[in-house]
């Protein structure tokens, strides 16, 4: 089935990715707030751990036949933006990835950290992806 898209999706698809993910973390106990600053998209603080992170936020809708793409999270210069933000606002590097289709969603929240040491592979390269293929949505469970 084909998601009908209109003009300003990918703004919307945006937004709502980011307000889902505060909304997860809120329901976790975390005080959260979205913030318009380059790098990072949510500053959550979790009151029982004094635990602050700063998480850019990434949000695709998947038609038909695509819901395995990979998503690209960043660029190598656009991972030096969130964590200079992070050091900006005192908070540890976090990825966010909120992925829909046309009958189920899937979301993931991890570190910057976690995501280095598990994920990203030991070359070096000029794009960060998140795999979406089936092995690897069993890996991230």
């Amino acid at each position: 089935m084909e998601v009908a898209k209109s003009t300003r999706y990918q703004a919307i698809i945006g937004r709502f990715g980011e307000y889902f993910i505060c909304n997860w973390l809120s329901r976790s106990g975390f005080e959260v707030t979205l913030v318009d600053h380059t790098g990072i998209d949510i500053v959550a603080f979790n009151p029982s751990t004094r635990e602050r992170l700063g998480s850019t936020v990434k949000s695709r809708t998947r038609n038909a036949g695509t819901e395995r793409d990979h998503l690209n999270l960043f660029l190598a210069r656009d991972r030096e933006k969130v964590t200079d933000a992070c050091k900006a606002f005192a908070c540890e590097p976090w990825i966010a990835v909120y992925v829909e289709t046309a009958t189920y969603a899937d979301v993931f929240l991890l570190s910057l950290e976690h995501y280095d040491s598990v994920y990203r592979g030991k070359r070096a390269t000029k794009v960060y992806i998140w795999s979406m293929r089936l092995g690897r949505l069993e890996q991230y469970k």
